[in-house]
């Protein structure tokens, strides 16, 4: 069992709430009083650069914030969740997502996880050499995931993410109860070339399985088929083998995954078959490799050279010190524009939490609001406020230095924003700049709008070019910084017991929309669904 240290308890804790007092809020002079600053804040791995430098973190308060990881035990977490120990002690569980992309021999689920991998391979491959055909013969040419969470998110992510590796199978997510996204993508696909993923783990979850009976429906509808073309069709991703068999999916099409691997990490498994079904295996295996390699970094590096803690503990010093409660995620790149959505589930579901491990109330800050827009376009929304609001906002910029398209004119132009938008952050410009720049056309009451104060923090993370073993690496190193700061703020970061209130109270409010019978609820909620009831009759 990992100790559960309250970090307010600890010295660091104390110096950095006194250097926090202190706090200038002035980057550029960092610069100037560390030297060596650009070197020490910049970590080369790989295709990889971190470059942390631009943040509001003098020396003395990261050697503070490493006195912290260590006196919160941060190392003894790591090696506790990869040798497997129920880290997850709410639901009794270990946490074991990185064993999904270990092919060593010190794997203990390695057999296991090599054996599904290898289903995973073959079921790609079929699909791509036009083996697995339809009920009329043809080959299949859409595939359609229907899950949510994380049956949804992380594949949709990646699938589009590696959009330019799309073989001949075009993708579709199906995840909102809402049937208008069901209706949309169905809309003009082929039931002789469809073939539908159904992935949920329990089979039982609420949205996923209206889902998956209103696809069948439509399968049967559009075909005219009976029920036993549906094997051809339909595949699982499941534990629930009864209810896979009832729905009419041949056990033979059913893939598993297991209770160590939580739902946000579930990509890297059989979750992650539309990948696999989309950009072919090999593809999918460079992703594992990729986020291995930053499961190797994150278990050996020292806390003041590992790349995931570093960020983490960035993150605590705005979170819990400066109040920064607000963190940007700014792709540069079209491909990643389903990356904050993701981040968004991997973080906010896993630390936001006010209990921590002893059961008791928190008094302090854990998980921030995570969000962000691919760049340039939110330079044209919302950087106005991140440039001149009120609030800071930490943003991490992140870019590839290679495109896989032959428009260079237009990469350069990108890459030339993702490097000016940091410096902008950072530099603002002043009166006596603004002054200069109006020149003699000046006008004293204008200044003041166009001064820019700077010292805005940034993190730019580089990339040589987007392949899939990048972005398995990209990933890994957000999975990890989210743990070091649960570990810190001392929560459980892989239960979600926040998602099962609103689930719960649904049920029987659904058996009263049915029956148009107004329940015993509060006074607000007994009014707005009489409200429904009048407007829908």
């Amino acid at each position: 069992m990992l100790p559960k240290v309250d970090p307010t308890i600890t010295k660091s804790w104390a110096n950095l709430s006194e250097l926090a007092s202190r706090h200038k809020g002035n980057i550029k002079d960092l610069f100037t009083e560390e030297s060596d600053r650009v070197a020490k804040y910049t970590h080369q791995m790989g295709d990889f650069v971190f470059d942390f430098s631009k943040n509001d973190v003098s020396n003395e308060v990261f050697n503070n914030l490493i006195g912290l990881a260590n006196e919160c035990n941060v190392q003894r977490g790591i090696e506790a969740q990869y040798s497997g120990e129920f880290i997850n002690e709410t639901e009794n569980r270990s946490v074991l997502h990185t064993s999904l992309r270990d092919c060593s021999q010190a794997n203990p689920h390695l057999k296991e996880v090599r054996n599904e991998l290898e289903k995973i391979k073959a079921f790609s491959q079929k699909l791509h050499s036009g083996k697995w055909l339809g009920y009329t013969g043809k080959q299949i040419t859409d595939i359609v995931n229907i899950g949510i969470g994380g049956s949804d998110l992380g594949p949709k992510m990646i699938t589009h993410a590696l959009q330019n590796s799309w073989k001949k199978i075009k993708p579709h997510f199906i995840s909102n109860i809402d049937a208008q996204q069901l209706n949309e993508e169905l809309d003009g696909l082929n039931p002789e070339s469809t073939l539908f993923i159904i992935a949920s783990k329990t089979f039982t979850t609420q949205e996923t399985m209206t889902n998956a009976d209103s696809a069948k429906n439509w399968f049967l509808n559009q075909s005219g088929k009976e029920e036993a073309e549906i094997a051809k069709h339909f595949v699982a991703v499941s534990t629930n083998k009864e209810a896979v068999s009832n729905f009419g999916i041949d056990l033979k099409n059913m893939f598993v995954f297991w209770d160590w691997v939580g739902g946000r990490y579930s990509l890297w498994s059989a979750i992650g078959l539309s990948i696999a079904g989309t950009v072919g295996y090999e593809k999918f295996e460079e992703l594992l490799k990729g986020a291995h390699e930053m499961d190797n970094h994150f278990k050996e590096a020292p806390m003041e050279k590992n790349i995931p803690v570093i960020a983490a503990l960035i993150g605590i010093w705005y979170n819990n010190f400066l109040n920064y409660s607000s963190l940007a995620i700014l792709p540069y790149d079209h491909r990643l524009r389903f990356l904050p959505a993701y981040l968004q589930q991997a973080d906010m579901e896993s630390n936001g939490k006010y209990v921590n491990r002893n059961g008791s109330k928190v008094n302090y800050e854990t998980g921030p609001i995570l969000w962000g827009e691919p760049g340039t376009n939110g330079q044209h929304a919302f950087y106005q406020l991140i440039h001149q609001g009120t609030k800071i906002i930490p943003t991490e910029f992140i870019a590839f230095a290679k495109s896989e398209h032959q428009q260079e004119d237009h990469h350069e132009k990108l890459l030339a924003n993702f490097f000016a938008q940091p410096k902008a952050l950072l530099m603002g410009k002043s009166q006596e700049q603004v002054k200069e720049e109006m020149g003699d056309n000046i006008i004293d009451s204008l200044v003041p709008f166009r001064v820019f104060e700077g010292n805005r923090p940034s993190t730019s993370i580089l990339i040589k070019e987007l392949t899939p073993y990048n972005v398995g690496k990209l990933i890994a190193y957000y999975e990890h910084k989210i743990f070091v700061q649960g570990l810190i703020w001392n929560i459980f970061s892989y239960d979600q017991w926040g998602v099962e209130l609103g689930k719960q109270l649904a049920k029987p409010i659904l058996k009263e929309i049915k029956e148009q019978k107004v329940g015993d609820h509060d006074e607000s909620t007994k009014s707005i669904i009489a409200y429904y009831f009048k407007m829908r009759n």
